[in-house]
């Protein structure tokens, strides 16, 4: 089979401009497209990765029980830890609060930023470090009228011996690792 010769052919010529025309378009197309696509996905890495995720307001257990299930009026009216009940369970600020009577429930709904623990119920200590931990509720203080929660006994003991200095740090961090912009 012979192939045309565009010169003796000057409408092969054409066609063979045009198709040459639709070949470099679709190229240059896609490249474009593959550019934005790239641009794109890097800006959503890029948004994905900056800055810290806030966290959620309330440490809780999977079930959504705050303070794992502990009466938090209990560390003010009878100075120790107590076993809530979900027969007295108050949801505030996304969790379940529970309480070891009906009265400290009133109490509690009141009033709920006296009695909830500070940092929504994490460690203080790692709070004041900018982590966030989970908490034992036996390892507990009231100071200056709050009731801060620490990993455990240890960890609150290392906490005591600096509470002021941690708890200026944290009330520092905690607003920041909300994802809350700080007071000026």
């Amino acid at each position: 089979m012979e192939i045309p010769d565009e010169r003796k052919h000057p409408q092969l010529r054409a066609k063979s401009f045009f198709a040459h025309l639709l070949i470099c378009d679709t190229m240059q197309l896609m490249t474009v497209y593959r550019h934005t696509f790239l641009s794109l996905l890097l800006i959503l890495t890029a948004l994905a990765c900056s800055g810290k995720s806030p966290i959620a307001h309330v440490n809780a257990t999977p079930e959504g029980v705050a303070i794992k299930g502990y009466d938090p009026v209990a560390y003010f009216t009878e100075q120790k830890p107590v076993m809530g009940s979900a027969e007295f369970e108050y949801i505030w600020n996304g969790a379940k609060w529970r309480f070891a009577t009906g009265e400290h429930l009133a109490l509690f709904n009141a009033d709920p930023e006296k009695y909830a623990p500070q940092y929504g119920g994490y460690c203080a200590y790692a709070v004041s470090q900018g982590k966030t931990a989970d908490i034992d509720p036996e390892a507990w203080a009231v100071y200056n009228g709050k009731l801060y929660l620490n990993l455990n006994k240890d960890v609150r003991r290392l906490w005591d011996k600096n509470r002021k200095n941690y708890v200026r740090k944290a009330d520092e961090n905690w607003p920041r690792m909300l994802g809350k912009k700080p007071r000026a």
